[in-house]
């Protein structure tokens, strides 16, 4: 049986529910965590390792970043515009280093508006639909960008895609559809979005 989403808030030692709107206008987003049951089914997937530098667009109050460095202990950066968030990111990331402290270099969140974000050495990028299909498109062209200065493999992962997204992804000729990840049993109902999209640059 899977844990809820207080259990893990809990064992964590972080606080990430709830949604938050307060700064979402046309081109970014509500906050909106990812449930940990599909964190938990991306971890059980494998393709993501503790070699791996990973890149969590809209981090919010940093689940994502916690989460992967405590059950993998992967390099995670969050990247998040509005400052406040960043820093109950880093709040979070206080609490769980209380309880170990063996990954503390390897978290970090930054308030930075992602389009402007310079990529060094991350190869893994993960997405929640933080923010509008234009600003996407900038993303994209900084990791393509990333990626013919440094040639190396990097994976693409983006859970409950929209039509929007996937349509632009799709027109992408350096982006390869490799897999998709589905997480529609978890749910209620029979939401097709419900499922971690991956892509390679290629």
């Amino acid at each position: 049986m899977r844990m809820t989403e207080k259990d893990w808030d809990k064992q964590l030692n972080i606080d990430t529910i709830g949604r938050d709107a307060s700064k979402e206008d046309d081109y970014h987003y509500p906050y909106e965590p990812t449930p940990y049951s599909v964190l938990e089914r991306l971890v059980e997937s494998g393709y993501i390792t503790k070699e791996n530098a990973v890149i969590d667009y809209g981090c919010g109050k940093g689940r994502v970043g916690c989460f992967l460095h405590t059950q993998i202990g992967c390099r995670v950066i969050g990247i998040d515009f509005d400052e406040r968030m960043c820093n109950i990111a880093k709040k979070n990331l206080q609490n769980v280093n209380l309880q170990s402290d063996k990954h503390n270099d390897k978290v970090t969140f930054i308030s930075e508006s992602a389009e402007k974000y310079e990529i060094k050495d991350a190869d893994t990028f993960y997405f929640f639909n933080p923010f509008s299909v234009e600003i996407l498109q900038s993303v994209i062209g900084k990791i393509k960008k990333s990626y013919f200065e440094n040639p190396r493999d990097m994976q693409l992962f983006f859970y409950y895609p929209s039509d929007e997204y996937i349509s632009y992804l799709m027109t992408v000729p350096e982006l390869c559809f490799v897999d998709e990840i589905e997480c529609q049993d978890l749910f209620e109902g029979d939401n097709p979005r419900e499922r971690i999209v991956i892509f390679e640059m290629m």
